[in-house]
């Protein structure tokens, strides 16, 4: 694809520049930051800022939705993060994989915390925990899950949650969640892209069949062998979003009058059987990337 036809994406709204400054009060009053990300693409769920606003607070990343993501893929993110002194945790909401090793992993990471606990004779003093993460990576889903109950309110719709609250855990856990926050712009358009493909930001920034081609592309490139499968394609490697959309079309018979392809049907196709993981477990983004992105 070429730069021309990448849109540029710049949505802040108004209540994330405040979501920020809220953040940034409230950081003293926690032990820990815990960081929601897609596992599907830990870049572009990865709010860059969010590594300047914690600064040298102890740090969990939690990899959701891993029941979407390539299970390799995932092991070789878990180990980047991880090397980078960051506790790693891998959970899928829905089925509540990885949920009950929550409270372990914490106490893990904050174990000299909880010493001086006891040294002080505040044995069970609970700890506190901020959790942060972008817009509808499933970060209220996840505190509900954690706590057992309806803590936080949780809506498959970009910035839903609102205002600061204080969810209590059993474990002798309190987690502050905030809203999702975005930054202020996607310096790179892929990012933005990426996110769409996800559901992360609205659909109606971008058009469908621009979006759609630009992520039948990507799935060329990562993951040929499961998108010829799907879509009984016989097309050389090197084929564009736009030829590759077109054929898959073609072979579902989405046919307009005088014989044209529905481009338009097989791109929403395409974004619904790639959400739903009917296509299979893809990750978009790899460390390698993450290297590339920081130089």
């Amino acid at each position: 694809m070429s730069e021309q036809t990448k849109p540029n994406i710049n949505w802040y709204p108004g209540h994330m520049t405040k979501t920020r400054r809220k953040m940034e009060e409230d950081l003293p009053l926690v032990d820990a930051v815990c960081e929601l990300l897609d596992a599907r693409i830990p870049i572009s769920s990865r709010n860059p800022d969010i590594d300047a606003i914690c600064g040298a607070k102890p740090r969990m990343v939690i990899l959701n939705r891993m029941d979407m993501a390539d299970p390799a893929a995932t092991r070789q993110w878990a180990d980047y993060f991880r090397a980078r002194g960051m506790a790693v945790l891998q959970t899928d909401c829905k089925s509540r994989r990885g949920i009950g090793d929550f409270a372990p992993a914490v106490r893990r990471l904050l174990a000299e915390k909880l010493e001086r606990y006891a040294q002080k004779g505040q044995k069970g003093r609970a700890l506190k925990l901020m959790v942060v993460g972008i817009p509808n990576v499933g970060k209220s889903t996840f505190i509900n899950q954690i706590a057992g109950r309806k803590g936080a309110k949780a809506e498959n719709r970009p910035g839903v949650t609102r205002g600061k609250q204080w969810v209590n855990v059993d474990q002798g856990l309190l987690l502050l969640d905030t809203p999702g926050i975005l930054w202020p712009k996607f310096e790179d358009p892929e990012v933005g892209m990426r996110l769409a493909y996800t559901g992360a930001i609205k659909e109606e920034i971008l058009d469908t069949e621009t979006l759609a081609c630009h992520l039948m592309e990507l799935l060329w490139s990562r993951y040929p062998q499961a998108v010829r499968e799907r879509y009984k394609l016989e097309l050389s490697p090197d084929a564009d979003g736009y030829t590759l959309l077109t054929e898959a079309g073609k072979k579902r018979g989405y046919l307009l009058a005088r014989g044209e392809i529905d481009t338009e049907r097989m791109a929403k196709t395409l974004l619904d059987e790639y959400r739903s993981c009917k296509l299979g477990r893809f990750t978009l983004e790899s460390p390698e990337q993450m290297e590339k992105t920081n130089e």
